[in-house]
């Protein structure tokens, strides 16, 4: 490999990465993939959303048990499983992950090396591998999908055994009884609500005004009452003045002058995009203070030929979006254009309890663009298979055009809501007037199913029209 030549070289083996090498090998490129962990998958696969949703889904199976058996009057039988023994469902689901991502490198013919990638000019990369070598090798194109990693200040010390980001807290060894989180962002929203299915009491700590406020503000309201309904204590518009661990706790001081005590804290206030050992200062690009990389629509850098791609780039931050993004970018390297409608609307997924999925326009949005739409709703209480799993909670929401009919928003709040969006994306994906509300209203639903809330949210839209 010393002194190789690539068409392409990829940065990372995080969705971003992967999701570009492999475009880039299938059209014919050769390429090199270089991950600087001795296993590939980034921390999507490592640290952040395979070990957090299969944590998750461990805390919620409990939970699901333990609501059965006292519904069947069998309330000794009670699972009490500690936090360490709930994670380890995590780490064959990694195993299996990491062995079916890297035979997509060996069966398609990508160069896979461990190392440490820095750019010596725009065309030319230095590799420190495990062993103590190094390599250079030399690209026509580069993607860099090094990902990100918590945002962690310097005036909290994060070395204290009760002080934890959302990468840490993956190897918390005991059960505490209280958490605060600080930060109701995506990954402080997520943790709140499973601890919280837990048992653990939970302060919520939200420097905005509102949760998650890029969200449809029905669905934004939604998840703050049933936060509040669980259990969770929201403390909106505050900021940290210190943060000091003890012996038997954190002791969290806001800037408000109030004072919060829990066993533990999660900070999770962002997110740094790991640029610092890249040598971008051969390139001529400047990071942003979060370590993120400025690129354009086709997420170019400021070096046409060298894109960015992932968390790296900041918003959505999603590992859906990565990979895309990828596939993009390796598209747009090879002939100048992709279709645009690749990395357009692309839905959100977020994992609190219940789930949270939207795709498109929000009434906040459409309003203020002076769209005339109107609003189907579906409430997950009313449905046959809610009521059968005993999981009432939520709702499907439809925003349509009032004159053409066409789908403008989805937005869902229940459980499964990451996988029903996906039937309203369908239909609002088609060209022209293939996208319609009708297509829920004349179409047959399997009953008693999730699925058939289309068909109720379209009627009881339409039924609005005059």
């Amino acid at each position: 490999m010393s002194e190789a030549h690539f068409n392409v070289a990829v940065i990372g083996t995080g969705p971003g990465g992967e999701g570009a090498a492999m475009q880039a090998i299938k059209q014919g490129k050769s390429v090199i993939s270089i991950e600087k962990f001795y296993e590939i998958g980034g921390s999507c696969t490592h640290k952040g959303t395979i070990p957090s949703k299969a944590l998750r889904y461990s805390i919620l199976r409990m939970s699901e048990i333990n609501n059965y058996m006292r519904q069947m009057g069998r309330s000794g039988m009670i699972l009490d499983l500690e936090f360490p023994e709930l994670r380890k469902t995590a780490a064959s689901v990694i195993q299996k992950q990491v062995g079916m991502r890297r035979t997509f490198y060996e069966r398609n013919g990508v160069e896979l090396v461990e190392g440490e990638a820095r750019f010596l000019d725009p065309h030319r990369i230095h590799i420190d591998t495990p062993n103590g070598l190094t390599e250079e090798i030399t690209f026509d194109y580069a993607v860099i999908a090094t990902g990100s990693r918590p945002y962690r200040p310097d005036d909290i010390d994060f070395s204290h055994p009760r002080i934890f980001c959302s990468d840490t807290i993956l190897d918390l060894d005991f059960t505490p009884r209280s958490i605060s989180v600080y930060g109701a962002g995506v990954i402080g929203c997520e943790y709140a609500s499973m601890l919280r299915t837990m048992g653990m009491k939970v302060n919520l700590v939200n420097t905005r005004s509102s949760l998650l406020d890029f969200l449809d503000d029905e669905i934004s309201d939604a998840l703050s009452y049933h936060m509040r309904e669980s259990g969770v204590l929201l403390r909106h518009c505050e900021y940290y003045e210190s943060i000091e661990g003890t012996d038997d706790g954190v002791i969290m001081s806001l800037q408000s002058g109030k004072k919060l005590k829990t066993d533990i804290i999660l900070f999770a206030a962002g997110r740094s995009g790991n640029s610092e050992k890249l040598g971008l200062e051969n390139l001529d690009i400047q990071p942003d203070s979060r370590g993120q990389l400025e690129v354009n629509d086709d997420f170019q850098t400021s070096q046409p030929h060298i894109y960015a791609v992932g968390d790296i780039i900041g918003y959505p931050s999603l590992a859906s979006a990565a990979y895309v993004q990828g596939r993009y970018a390796a598209s747009h390297l090879d002939n100048g254009e992709c279709e645009r409608a690749l990395i357009r609307d692309i839905p959100t997924g977020i994992y609190t309890s219940p789930e949270i999925s939207s795709l498109g326009k929000t009434e906040r949005e459409l309003t203020e663009a002076k769209i005339p739409y109107e609003v189907g709703h579906s409430m997950f209480k009313h449905l046959a298979r809610a009521q059968i799993m005993n999981r009432p909670v939520g709702m499907l929401k439809l925003l349509f055009h009032r004159e053409t009919l066409e789908i403008l928003g989805i937005h869902c709040f229940g459980p499964n809501a990451s996988e029903i969006i996906h039937i309203g994306q369908a239909i609002m994906s088609q060209p022209g007037s293939a996208n319609t509300l009708l297509y829920f209203i004349n179409t047959t639903f399997n009953y008693p199913t999730m699925a058939e809330a289309y068909r109720v949210a379209a009627l009881n839209g339409y039924n609005r029209l005059f």
